[in-house]
């Protein structure tokens, strides 16, 4: 009986040594086995089990004093930790059934409904597959194999003339990049850098014994995850004090170095959905493809290039998608509102404004539809879930090592179940061993 509850509390008191920081930031309870020395080692956490038992054991300063004995005179002998589980071991199951544990006193979030419909909408429209900038460089390929009329020019050589494609003068401006377009200089963007070769996903990883590493995830439960990394996260527009990288849920999307790339990865892939839903709505404007249309037949009568008609109005169309969605991501950058699917209502660029687009953008809200938080949901639910929990562990431990005390935390140290074997001896010869589960959910 005695060594039960020297056993009970001794391994009670392991846990009770959780990381504090970890607590406070992301709601896990877990003992990181160096305790901020650096010395990563589960032997550190079998010495705090030795001396746990042992002190639990041992007399009462009254009773050294007068040399009284207990009634078994028991003693440890010896205490080992003989299995283990650690937070990032079974690719982070361990991490999520923590996370979830946590989670599941949390109502589901209406936002996360109408992700998940707002996603299967994108789906079904073929947003996410249509790649119009292939439509265009295919169309400009057709455009540049077609010769045009020549003339002799000042030095008396044969020229060819030119076609004056509108199109050419936002097709130009592709070279700068989709977020230098978009932001351009009208919104600050964090310059927060992160070495990855120092973090999580990118080294070999301590594992444990595989004691209790399992955790079965649902529909539900992955609800459940997607709100938790809102909760917290940040992210473009919802910066968090205390993290290295800024923009992190753009990191769970993409894993990329710094927060410009994350961002720049995101401003491409809303390029990629907002392309194809602007194409979508424009071929059915007959006003847009009528002014593309009048353009058109103006430039290739004057060339005398009536074959090229269809397809210079095709590229201006293609054009003006370009310089609307660019106008799009500007708009949800300033903090406004674009809809999954535009009209005449919410289409921002005029013929006119589409030629000098970079003029005109991030000036209007199109008073309805999605926020840029919505679209980064989108992104998020449609990035695995393998990828979404490997970099949750990188951004856990590049915010608990800025710290105090915490400069060497690594998650694959996390200790969340452990196995402890208690030896006692006692002076009159007699022995006994227990071997005991504990874990915060145990």
């Amino acid at each position: 009986m005695k060594t039960e509850c020297v056993a009970d509390i001794s391994m009670n008191s392991i846990l009770a040594e959780y990381n504090r920081e970890l607590f406070d930031r992301y709601s896990l309870l877990m003992v990181e086995t160096s305790y901020g020395s650096g010395n990563h080692s589960i032997t550190n956490t079998e010495e705090h089990l030795r001396n746990y038992v042992q002190k639990n054991f041992s007399r009462s300063l009254e009773g050294r004093i007068r040399n009284a004995q207990t009634m078994t005179s028991a003693y440890c002998r010896d205490a080992r930790i003989t299995g283990t589980s650690f937070a990032s071991d079974n690719n982070g199951a361990v991490l999520n059934r923590q996370i979830l544990a946590y989670m599941k006193a949390e109502p589901i979030e209406h936002a996360l409904f109408e992700a998940e419909e707002n996603t299967k909408r994108l789906q079904d429209a073929g947003f996410d597959t249509t790649d119009v900038e292939e439509m265009a460089r295919a169309n400009q390929e057709e455009i540049d194999s077609i010769e045009l009329p020549t003339y002799i020019n000042e030095d008396g050589e044969e020229e060819e003339m030119s076609l004056a494609n509108p199109a050419d003068e936002v097709n130009s401006q592709k070279g700068v990049g989709v977020l230098n377009l978009a932001a351009g200089g009208r919104y600050e963007i964090s310059g927060a850098y992160a070495n990855l070769n120092e973090y999580s996903s990118h080294r070999s990883k301590n594992k444990g014994t595989g004691l209790n590493d399992r955790c079965e995830i649902s529909a539900l439960d992955k609800l459940l995850l997607e709100q938790y990394y809102f909760e917290k996260c940040g992210r473009y527009g919802g910066e968090l004090d205390g993290s290295l990288l800024k923009y992190e849920l753009e990191y769970l999307c993409y894993g990329e170095n710094s927060d410009w790339k994350n961002l720049e990865k995101m401003a491409e892939t809303l390029l990629f959905w907002r392309e194809a839903s602007n194409l979508a709505y424009i071929l059915t404007s007959s006003g847009k493809k009528s002014a593309a249309e009048a353009a058109a037949t103006a430039i290739t009568v004057v060339l005398m290039v009536p074959e090229l008609e269809e397809l210079v109005k095709y590229s201006i169309l293609l054009a003006w998608t370009f310089a609307e969605s660019i106008s799009d991501i500007s708009i949800l950058l300033g903090g406004g509102r674009v809809p999954l699917f535009k009209s005449d209502d919410t289409w921002q660029l005029g013929f006119w404004e589409m030629l000098g687009f970079r003029n005109n953008l991030g000036k209007r809200d199109c008073g309805s539809g999605l926020y840029y938080k919505d679209y980064l949901r989108i992104r998020l639910l449609m990035t695995s879930h393998e990828d979404k929990t490997k970099r949750l562990m990188d951004i856990i431990e590049m915010d608990i090592r800025l710290t105090p005390g915490n400069g060497s935390f690594m998650i694959d140290h996390c200790l969340d179940t452990f196995c402890g074997e208690i030896t006692v001896g006692t002076s009159y010869g007699y022995e006994t061993k227990i071997e005991r589960v504990y874990g915060y959910e145990e």
